[in-house]
């Protein structure tokens, strides 16, 4: 007869701790197997690597052009532009010139007022004379220091019209026509260019030096990049970059590199040289520019577009393990080089898309699987 009244014996300890642990390792086993079979890739026909415009690239070491940006400001060619100003205290009586116009070499700009050039075109006048009769004289006639001194006074009296900014045709004309207003003098321009500042008004009284008007010759221009301190750059004469303004990309040249830091931007300056025959370049223009390098070796680099974030933030390329099936790998980023970006992680002669990673990415996605295998 069985005893019901009997106690069932309490279970061993080790028994029970035993029990638990065997039964939640089996699901967490199962897990691992399970993702542990699954591979991070999916597998395309040709046909749909067409239809997507999938492109694979054997990837190979070369040497890229690498670009640094920095800001820019176009400014007028310093060596090719010219400041018109009175030598002498003067006032405006007309302008012949206008804001941005482009002017010839030798056109008349100004027509300015001077006493002091009122004096110096009347003394011209007299020495002019005064050498002209003492050549017509018999030898003899007249000493040589006489003669010398006349020749000497017609020759300062010239070089003093010409201090004062006349020209040739303008001296030479104060002795033709005496009935020309002395005082009144025109100033021309020295080259040819466009008017860049023209700040004065008719009747202005302009003193010796003081800016009346800028000329440049825009077929070239300065472009002054601010480049940070912190970015160790070597920017020797002739280091390549691209100017970029509204669009479009104008080629440039480094010609020369401050060596001090500007006070109020703390930037170093690079000054560069890009042609502007399109004349759509103007001084006070803000532009981008982005200065070329090679890099030292061979590096290997994809399209931007390659590139796809993983779920974890890594940085991850598709490679083709086979023929139509794509294997995400992660890579470590390297140096910008355009729009290309140095990769860390992959072998020499890989197969990479190129082209359609997004794409991949999202089939790889709706598959279900971890594209890193985790």
């Amino acid at each position: 007869m069985i005893n019901t009244n009997k106690k069932p014996k309490p279970l061993n300890l080790l028994s029970v701790l035993f029990y638990g642990l065997t039964t939640l390792a089996i699901p967490a086993l199962a897990v691992e197997i399970t993702e542990d079979t699954h591979k991070a890739g999916v597998s395309f026909t040709t046909a749909q690597l067409t239809l997507a415009n999938i492109k694979v690239s054997m990837l190979t070491p070369k040497i890229f052009a690498r670009r640094v940006y920095a800001p820019g400001e176009i400014k007028a060619n310093g060596y090719t532009s010219y400041i018109v100003s009175p030598r002498t205290e003067s006032v405006v009586i007309s302008r012949h010139a206008t804001l941005g116009e482009h002017v010839e070499k030798d056109q008349p700009l100004v027509t300015l007022f001077s006493e002091s050039v009122a004096a110096a075109q009347a003394n011209y006048r007299v020495t002019y004379s005064e050498w002209q009769r003492a050549k017509k004289l018999t030898k003899g006639t007249l000493s040589e220091s006489l003669l010398l001194k006349s020749e000497t006074d017609y020759i300062a009296a010239f070089s003093r019209l010409t201090a004062f900014g006349l020209t040739k045709n303008a001296i030479e004309d104060i002795v033709k026509n005496n009935s020309s207003n002395l005082g009144e003098y025109t100033l021309v321009a020295q080259r040819a260019g466009a008017v860049l500042s023209d700040d004065f008004s008719q009747g202005q009284r302009v003193t010796p030096g003081e800016q009346i008007m800028i000329l440049a010759n825009e077929e070239s221009l300065w472009v002054e990049a601010r480049v940070s301190p912190n970015k160790k750059l070597n920017l020797p004469a002739g280091t390549r970059a691209e100017i970029e303004f509204a669009g479009q990309t104008y080629h440039a040249l480094v010609i020369q590199e401050a060596h001090t830091i500007d006070p109020t931007t703390r930037t170093r300056i690079v000054r560069l040289s890009v042609e502007n025959k399109d004349d759509s370049l103007h001084s006070g223009m803000f532009v981008d520019v982005n200065f070329q390098f090679d890099t030292q070796t061979a590096v290997i680099a994809v399209p931007e577009t390659a590139l796809m974030r993983g779920a974890d933030g890594d940085w991850t390329v598709f490679v083709e393990d086979h023929p139509g099936e794509f294997e995400a790998v992660e890579v470590e980023l390297g140096q910008p080089l355009g729009n290309y970006r140095q990769i860390i992680g992959i072998a020499a002669n890989t197969r990479v898309v190129t082209q359609g990673a997004f794409f991949v990415a999202s089939e790889i996605a709706k598959s279900g699987f971890d594209p890193h295998g985790h």
